[in-house]
């Protein structure tokens, strides 16, 4: 049976080069990832069925493997990696990561692990072996990435800038509205106090309303401070949410509070992730405290007006 054609990514290089480190980050970007898959298998992974509950198949695949990869056979690699991209049309890019001799020592001497080509000799030994065997996919790769002056972190920024695709691995933006005096929301990375606003529990008209509701909403923008603190927490996220999402962080909860949680921090959590659609965002709502009972006592005192 014919392949669907997919989007492959093989990763390979010389042993303390990156590859943990590089096919970690594209899991993170929502790849799907096999280390270590003797290439000789790659036929029955692409026609296994998918796990259940997956969506299609259009996630990439990115394939790790290297000198201590049962059947390493570079000149055989090659020639499979050719057949399967004319025969199954299959997109298959080699990302090779290179490193000089001397800074592979010292990240062997660093660690104290053995070279796998040099278990029992210098790692130098293992490292000349290595760069020797694994020539011939050095000359194929068609990406090639020398880690000796990248740091971890700076690897895995050059990986999600180059490989990051739309629509999978996105950060997942979540607003919220929450009542204080029903605790603190345990999963919240930023958190904005809305006490400062006038409340409508104390007006008898909006207190059974909701911060959903026009009315609700239209007193609470009539606060003299509302627009510029509204300004001012769009221009944060503004600049907050395009770092986390370039630092590869999978969840972040934008959580508002007010003392009930029914009023403020109900309308300024859905105002605000307006705001974030129309900056190009994709925030889904949730109001936590939305359906609790209205209770003066946990109010903030009303203010003379």
């Amino acid at each position: 049976m014919a392949h669907a054609a997919k989007d492959i990514l093989l990763v390979t290089g010389m042993s303390g080069a990156g590859k943990s480190t590089v096919l970690k980050t594209l899991e993170d970007l929502g790849w799907e990832v096999v280390d270590n898959l003797p290439l000789v298998l790659l036929d029955r992974l692409l026609a296994s069925p998918l796990p259940e509950g997956t969506d299609g198949d259009s996630r990439p695949l990115a394939i790790g493997f290297g000198a201590g990869t049962r059947g390493f056979e570079p000149e055989r690699i090659v020639k499979r990696i050719k057949r399967l991209r004319d025969e199954h049309g299959h997109d298959i890019g080699t990302l090779f990561l290179d490193c000089a001799g001397s800074e592979l020592e010292r990240r062997y001497a660093e660690t104290r692990r053995r070279h796998p080509l040099a278990l029992d000799r210098p790692a130098s030994d293992g490292i000349a072996r290595e760069r020797e065997l694994l020539a011939p996919l050095r000359r194929w790769a068609n990406r090639l990435i020398d880690t000796t002056a990248l740091a971890q972190n700076d690897l895995a920024q050059q990986i999600r800038s180059q490989f990051a695709r739309q629509g999978i691995g996105d950060t997942v933006l979540s607003v919220m509205s929450f009542g204080y005096s029903r605790g603190l929301p345990s999963n919240a990375d930023l958190v904005f106090d809305m006490r400062f606003l006038r409340n409508p529990h104390w007006d008898e008209v909006l207190r059974p309303g909701t911060g959903l509701d026009a009315d609700v909403a239209a007193y609470v923008a009539a606060d003299p401070t509302y627009n510029e603190a509204m300004a001012q927490i769009e221009a944060l996220l503004l600049t907050l949410l395009p770092r986390y999402r370039a630092e590869g962080k999978a969840y972040v909860t934008v959580a508002f509070g007010c003392t009930g949680g029914r009023h403020r921090s109900v309308h300024v959590a859905d105002r605000m992730a307006s705001r974030l659609r129309d900056a190009g965002f994709s925030p889904t709502v949730a109001h936590r405290d939305l359906a609790t009972a209205p209770q003066d006592s946990l109010e903030d005192a009303p203010t003379k007006r």
